[in-house]
Formats: C-alpha cells, sequence, structure tokens
C-alpha cells in the first residue's frame, strides 16, 4: 500500500473535475445559508455526515471488491435528486479517464464499459483506490474528505472567503471526518453479509433541493 498514491487520489489537483463543482455550496451562498467561515463550517458538517458518509461507504465498499453495478444503484436509491445523480456521473465518468490514465487495471475498464455515461464518483473513487493499491479507509478517507474541501474551495470563490479561513474550517473538521471515515468502513464490512441495502442511507433535504434549483439557473459559475 502506498501512502503517496493517496496523496496523489486526494490532491485536489488529481484531473477529476471536482473544481467545476461546489458540492451545494452555490445553491447555499445564493440563499443566503453560506455566508461566512462560521456559516460554512456548519454547512460542511452537515454534508460531512449526510452526502459525505454515504459517498465514504460506497467508496469503502467498491476498495473492497462489492459489486459495482449493485453499488450503482445503491448509489442512485441514495439521490433522490436528478441534478445530483447527473452531477455524481458526470464526475464519476471525469474520475474514471483521471484513474484509468494513472493506474491501468481491468475493473475499471469493465465499469466503464458497463456505464459508458459514467458510473456514480463514490464507486469510481472506491475502484481507483483499490487499483492504486489502497484500502477501503482510504477510500472512504478520500471521499469524506472531498465532501467538505469541494464547497470549502468554492466559497472562497463564491464570497471571496479568506483561505485561511476555508482551510481552518477543514482543519477543524479533521476529527470529524476521521469519524465518518471509520462509520464508512465499518458499514462497508457488513455488505458481505447484508448486501448493498446496509450501506448508510442519510438524507439531506436541503442539498436535494438546492441542486434542483441550482440546475434551473441560467447563470452559474459551477455546475453543481
Amino acid at each position: 500500500m502506498s501512502r503517496a498514491a493517496l496523496l496523489v487520489l486526494a490532491d485536489g489537483r488529481f484531473p477529476a473535475g471536482g473544481h467545476a463543482h461546489s458540492g451545494g455550496a452555490e445553491a447555499a451562498v445564493k440563499a443566503g445559508r453560506v455566508t461566512g467561515a462560521a456559516s460554512l463550517a456548519d454547512f460542511c458538517r452537515g454534508r460531512l455526515h449526510t452526502a459525505g458518509l454515504v459517498s465514504a461507504s460506497l467508496a469503502a465498499a467498491a476498495a473492497l471488491g462489492t459489486d459495482p453495478v449493485a453499488l450503482d444503484a445503491a448509489a442512485d436509491a441514495r439521490t433522490p435528486s436528478p441534478a445530483l445523480r447527473a452531477a455524481a456521473r458526470r464526475l464519476g465518468r471525469q474520475l474514471m479517464r483521471a484513474a484509468r490514465a494513472t493506474w491501468p487495471s481491468r475493473q475499471l475498464d469493465a465499469l466503464a464499459r458497463e456505464f459508458p455515461k459514467g458510473a456514480h464518483q463514490p464507486v469510481v473513487l472506491g475502484l481507483a483506490a483499490r487499483a492504486a493499491g489502497l484500502g477501503p479507509l482510504d477510500a472512504a478517507y478520500c471521499a469524506a474528505y472531498e465532501s467538505v474541501s469541494g464547497p470549502a474551495t468554492a466559497t472562497v470563490r463564491l464570497l471571496s472567503l479568506d483561505p485561511l479561513d476555508a482551510t481552518a474550517v477543514l482543519a477543524r473538521l479533521a476529527p470529524e471526518t476521521d469519524l465518518v471515515a471509520d462509520r464508512a468502513v465499518e458499514a462497508a464490512r457488513r455488505v458481505v453479509d447484508g448486501g448493498v441495502d446496509v450501506l448508510p442511507a442519510a438524507s439531506a433535504p436541503l442539498l436535494e433541493i438546492g441542486a434542483e434549483v441550482h440546475a434551473a439557473w441560467a447563470v452559474r459559475l459551477f455546475a453543481s
């Protein structure tokens, strides 16, 4: 297992397309729910324990070798918003391109054939981690961290927030990110006996509603 590979996969400069997405932050800023560092911390904490936990568990399960087709269906079932499902598949398609170029894998190739328009991003992330020689906890950390780093980075652009304040938000969330990653792996290991239905299905209704509103905007800075 290479810790350097984990750094590559989790690096915001890895060409996986995440820079074009705000993780719901753009809609939250427009609605007045995120106005500065304190409200950004609240938003990220909520996202981490809902969408972040779900994504981390899907990624961990994929890294453990769970059937990716079943996981993709589970991701669909846990994403009520059509706009969010479309965004997840766009991100999955871009991550697939980057992962196959970086860590060639027959499993990634097979998933790309199964989902030519893109599988859900956490499922691709888990298989990418597996191809890179990483374990389920590594995959869970990547997914959990992405769930908060994306909105934090986007808010710097949306509000001209001081990057130091945004980074401080992420640092203070570190213990909770640890907790979410551990919970995700525990859930992923239960899939062997209980199937994908045992994976977390934490709900974030405002993220879903915000995504639908955001998708209807004629002008926006981020794709989602």
